[in-house]
């Protein structure tokens, strides 16, 4: 092939290889050396030793490359350094390689010393700012393969190192090398990739098929792009949820890279992309940081154009949500983007035009571009570090002069879980969190020893004022398009959620102070602990554990595992005239428990983080005694959830997570298609994560569930689920899907039978445009906002939830209210003023939202219908949901035979 013959050759140019490549494979024009002078030093190992195959020759599987980047520091350990920043959750090994000169490599612990100085003005001053920035070197971070079947990247990745390492007498490298560190992750997601290379390679036949019906273009479920507990990872920046973004960001936060990029792939009938990003733009982004991705693009541009590779800029992919791997860096003050690939999603790739893509095609066009990128950040050094520096003056400053929203305060009154998770989740991403450590006063207001609070007059406060604001606006201009675009019914060009704010989605609550905070105070470590605790640890009687944050959940799944016998009271009680707990506490007697049930207790408590309350008396005052029928005895459920086509990996996968990893207990999947006959009588709980389950479960899967219930199951549906629950056809769930409010004069549709149409004059293009609607249409899609959800506070389903909780909404799935004579509606939309909590949301979405269900209860004969319309587990943020899931698991089975 003629990559392999380029990479050996020692006379031509990496270029040059490049375009003769793109001349014989695709047909372009041959282009001008880029790097005419380079040559590779046959001391440095190519792929064809190590592994036996060239560049492009073949999917390289995580072993490989790893294999590779030894082979590499091996050869040249001054220039190149291998660090593992974590593993898979199947326990494969997460790397990153630094790249660079003999001083720059053998300085690297000095380098991210440096860079953390010039990351804060408040102990740098300008003149070390100004020194450290005439001798530090640059440094950009490439970051490949997030998507595990986005495979080109990681082969580039190791091209790219071997580009670096081996060529030599090409002034580029040189400069890359002396001027610049070159970070490079080469596989974000191991786990997905090696789902992918198994299913790809066992399909491939006599030969690589470029046919897209073809076995080997088409994945099954669930598909190499997610992890293992099948996260989107690129989405995951935020919630920090993922041992692979949570090493990667440990590793951001230690060096502070300039120029971070993360490599993608696309459609196979598309060409590339690179920056500038498409609209909108955080607006907490600033105009020196778009300039600068901006000049990486245009030495992209010079570099494509010199091969003749297509490419577009600005046209689908925004920079607006915080939570992606090229919008997340943005925030400590780098320049970020996404690049993206046609793909070949495998050897070979027929498009739609008759040409063929190769692999070796997509491979070569992200290694240009990975060295493209190197060489303008080389090129631009001084700028960007620059630049750099003052970005963290200029936030420091931006926090001072707000004089409302300067300082963010967690009172920590409620859910003391959820406090303790948000502020280590904020000092996780880099922010300086504090804690108070006695009453501190705050514009006003007097604040207890324990709250929590953020200045943004600090380096990371752009981070702080996009994640703790509850509303992030897009730009006036995008948002009069998409509203002209709905209009003409062209689709909107929203790309993601447009609402994130952490403090909603926790459900917490906050205040906010235009001035600095004084007092005694400690910083929040990553090593702190949330401490259980038990008061009157040697009880007589019980112990109980109030209600309402994860701690407690966490308690009760721990107790529930070790056999401890404990109930739920459904209502609020007072004890002996002096203590009141909430609904859903749990009460653990010492007389139905053994001997060793203090020890237990504690254990449990001290690993949970839950505060617990030994009592000497049973005697309530108020509410349901110990004994009464308004308190049921728990048991350990068995959980089964709904795994494989036609459920929503995404939502399966992170549903799971939620509850093994979040909630601390085992779920077991079952292929949906073994539900349409599967004996369930061994399960308490089966969820159906959201999914379009009529053709993998259709009416005979749905009989057989709904005797499962019928008998004293639990069924628990998600988001598009309830959708299928709902359906007329299957018969689980007494509700149904609204059709858009239609405006439209019913009694003017057509007769279907006639060719003519009663005649109508109309006034206005805006007469044409409502008389255009269809008389039957779903509400308009909504890409994701957050809103404001209110909640019945009489149901053992709410116990412990706040009156009033924060979901997300995704799609175009509303739902009319269930009946009294089927059920309840425990939760539903605010009204039309204050449904939306944060985001755009369409005004006739806002609208006909209104006061619909969130949360509905049906009893069906001895078992029960728990339908959430929205998914409460989406991207496993909405931490503000999470007691509600947990009432609707493990609460539910034990009200299952006496469902009322």
């Amino acid at each position: 092939m003629i990559l392999k013959h380029c990479i050996k050759a020692l006379a031509f140019s990496a270029l040059t290889c490049v375009s003769a490549f793109a001349l014989t494979a695709r047909a372009v024009p041959s282009a001008p050396a880029n790097w005419p002078n380079i040559q590779y030093d046959n001391a440095i190992p190519d792929m064809q030793t190590v592994l036996g195959y060239s560049v492009g020759q073949r999917i390289t599987s995580h072993p490989d490359m790893l294999r590779f980047f030894e082979a590499l520091q091996q050869a040249a350990p001054k220039q190149v350094k291998i660090f593992e920043y974590g593993q898979t959750w199947e326990g494969r090994k997460l790397i990153y390689a630094a790249i660079g000169s003999e001083q720059n490599i053998a300085n690297l612990a000095q380098f991210s010393n440096d860079m953390q100085a010039l990351s804060d003005p408040r102990i740098t001053n300008k003149n070390k700012a100004k020194q450290l920035v005439k001798d530090l070197p640059a440094s950009v971070w490439l970051e490949y393969s997030v998507h595990g079947n986005e495979i080109s990247s990681t082969d580039a990745a190791m091209m790219t190192a071997y580009h670096l390492l081996a060529g030599k007498g090409d002034a580029t490298v040189d400069k890359i090398m002396q001027n610049s560190i070159v970070f490079i992750d080469p596989l974000q997601n191991p786990d997905g990739r090696s789902r992918f290379i198994a299913n790809y390679y066992s399909t491939v036949g006599m030969m690589h098929s470029s046919d897209r019906l073809s076995a080997e273009h088409n994945e099954p479920w669930p598909r190499g792009r997610a992890n293992h507990y099948l996260f989107d990872m690129n989405r995951d920046w935020l919630a920090i949820t993922q041992p692979e973004t949570k090493g990667r960001i440990a590793s951001l936060n230690k060096y502070r890279p300039l120029v971070v990029i993360d490599l993608h792939e696309m459609g196979g009938d598309e060409s590339y992309y690179f920056a500038p990003s498409a609209q909108p733009v955080n607006p907490h982004m600033t105009k020196a940081q778009i300039e600068n991705i901006n000049l990486v693009g245009r030495n992209n541009a010079k570099h494509f154009d010199a091969n003749g590779f297509d490419y577009f800029t600005r046209e689908i992919f925004d920079a607006f949500y915080p939570g992606y791997g090229d919008s997340w860096p943005a925030f400590y003050g780098a320049a970020a983007s996404t690049y993206e690939v046609a793909s070949s999603r495998g050897e070979i790739f027929r498009r739609l035009d008759g040409k063929e893509l190769s692999y070796e095609d997509t491979v070569l066009r992200h290694f240009v571009a990975s060295i493209s990128t190197a060489e303008a950040v080389a090129n631009n050094r001084e700028k960007l570090l620059k630049d750099y520096y003052q970005y963290q003056v200029d936030a420091i400053d931006a926090g001072k002069s707000d004089k409302k929203e300067r300082v963010f305060i967690l009172p920590n009154k409620r859910d003391r879980a959820g406090n303790f998770k948000l502020a280590k989740l904020m000092t996780e991403h880099g922010v300086d969190v504090y804690q108070t450590t006695e009453k501190v006063k705050m514009c006003g207001e007097t604040y207890a020893p324990g709250s929590y609070y953020i200045d943004s007059a600090q380096p990371r406060g752009r981070f702080v004022k996009t994640t703790f604001t509850k509303q992030v606006d897009m730009s006036k201009a995008f948002i009069e398009e998409q509203e002209r675009r709905r209009e003409r019914k062209l689709g909107d060009q929203i790309y993601d959620v447009t609402g994130w704010s952490l403090p909603l989605m926790y459900n917490l609550e906050v205040d906010t102070c235009g001035k600095g905070v004084s007092g005694q105070h400690r910083l929040v470590k990553m090593t702190d602990t949330l401490e259980g605790n038990v008061t009157n640890p040697n009880a007589t009687v019980a112990y109980i554990v109030p209600w309402g944050d994860m701690a407690a959940g966490r308690f009760l799944t721990a107790a529930l595992q070790q056999n401890v016998t404990l109930k739920t009271a459904d209502r609020a009680f007072t004890l002996d005239d002096k203590k009141r707990y909430p609904a859903g506490s749990l009460i653990i007697e010492m007389a139905t428990n053994g001997a060793d049930i203090a020890a237990t207790v504690q254990d449990i408590a001290a690993k949970s983080g839950a505060l617990v309350e030994g009592v000497n008396t049973s005697w309530v005052t108020e509410g349901p005694s110990f004994g009464s029928n308004d308190t049921y005895l728990m048991s350990a459920p068995k959980i089964a959830m709904a795994w494989d086509d036609p459920t929503s990996s995404l939502s399966a996968g992170n549903t799971r997570y939620v509850i093994e990893q979040q909630f601390g207990y085992p779920v077991n999947a079952i292929r949906t298609s073994m539900l349409a006959r599967a004996d369930l009588r061994h399960y308490q709980v089966l969820i159906l994560p959201a999914g379009r389950y009529q053709d993998g479960l259709g009416k005979a899967g749905a009989d057989n569930i709904k005797q499962w219930v019928e008998a004293g199951g639990v069924l628990v549906t998600l988001g598009s689920a309830t959708t299928f629950a709902a359906d007329a056809d299957i018969g689980l769930l007494d509700v149904k899907r609204e059709l858009a409010i239609n405006e439209q004069d019913n009694n003017e549709a057509p007769d279907a039978e006639s060719s003519t149409v009663a005649g109508k004059a109309y006034a206005s293009r805006d007469d044409l445009i409502k008389h255009s609607e269809n008389s039957e249409e779903s509400p308009d899609f909504v890409a994701g906002v957050l809103a404001n959800v209110e909640v019945d506070q009489e149901h053992w389903l709410t116990a412990g939830v706040a009156p009033e909780v924060v979901g997300l909404v995704y799609g175009d799935d509303i739902f009319a209210p269930i009946r009294l004579a089927s059920g309840k509606n425990l939760a539903w939309f605010k009204g039309e003023d204050g449904v939306l909590a944060s985001g755009y949301l369409w005004k006739e979405n806002k609208k006909q939202l209104a006061y619909k269900p969130f949360l509905i209860h049906q009893p069906t004969g001895n078992g029960m219908v728990i339908a959430f319309t929205q998914e409460p587990t989406t991207r496993a943020y909405l931490d503000g949901l999470n007691v509600m899931l947990m009432n609707a698991i493990f609460s539910a089975p034990a009200h299952a035979y006496v469902a009322k």
